[in-house]
């Protein structure tokens, strides 16, 4: 049990660690091997049905990132100073149709699932497409969308563990960035779309206030 109370502390500090860190320390970089491990707990987060609906491109190039500055408004002080920066992509509807090259691969060369259960589960998950999200390409975009910020939080929070600062980012012209990321070959035909960002590296300074949040009573309720 002390061990268990140790783990449960040492969780705890790394949340009041992380905070939405703004600018970096350029003359500190994250190790290849500290990365990887981030990089890890991304990839070994869960997912619906298990497909996995996203990429993680790391963006090091600093002629890239430049290109992303003008139209990724809340990352101006993240793109010139993080140590590693990433675009994460969610998979649009040509990729997970249920029977999309993706979908298949995942369902039989990654799960191993007999074949009476896939053909059960692509019944099942092509139900599921074509009436809670309509087989519209925004509503699956979303929907894979929402699940790369599982992903998203388990890397911040891992990051958070080895003293490494992040910021999540939101701000941005999607299209415009689509269009950059095109540009360069990253996105290839309709499979993908620009879901979030993410930028990690030390911080320069201490946040100027401590972390802030409701009261646990105020935001949970037990019936």
């Amino acid at each position: 049990m002390i061990g268990t109370e140790s783990k449960k502390q040492e969780i705890l500090k790394a949340y009041q660690f992380r905070h939405a860190c703004k600018v970096f320390d350029t003359n500190k970089k994250i190790s290849d091997e500290d990365f990887h491990f981030i990089l890890e707990t991304g990839r070994l987060s869960p997912s619906s049905v298990g497909l996995e609906p996203w990429k993680f491109v790391v963006i090091q190039d600093a002629a890239l990132r430049e290109k992303l500055k003008p139209v990724s408004g809340g990352a101006q002080g993240q793109l010139p100073t993080a140590s590693h920066f990433v675009v994460i992509l969610a998979r649009r509807k040509e990729g997970l149709r249920h029977d999309s090259v993706h979908v298949v691969k995942m369902m039989k060369d990654i799960h191993h699932m007999p074949e009476e259960v896939v053909q059960n589960l692509s019944g099942f998950y092509k139900s599921f497409v074509e009436t809670e999200l309509e087989d519209n390409d925004r509503l699956i975009f979303e929907w894979a969308s929402k699940q790369t910020y599982i992903a998203l939080g388990n890397m911040m929070t891992a990051a958070a563990q080895i003293g490494i600062d992040s910021c999540p980012i939101e701000g941005f012209d999607k299209k415009q960035v689509t269009a950059i990321l095109q540009n360069e070959g990253i996105i290839d035909g309709n499979d993908f779309g620009v879901a979030c960002m993410v930028a990690f590296g030390y911080r320069k300074e201490d946040p100027k206030r401590p972390k802030a949040r409701q009261n646990l009573n105020e935001i949970v309720e037990w019936r």
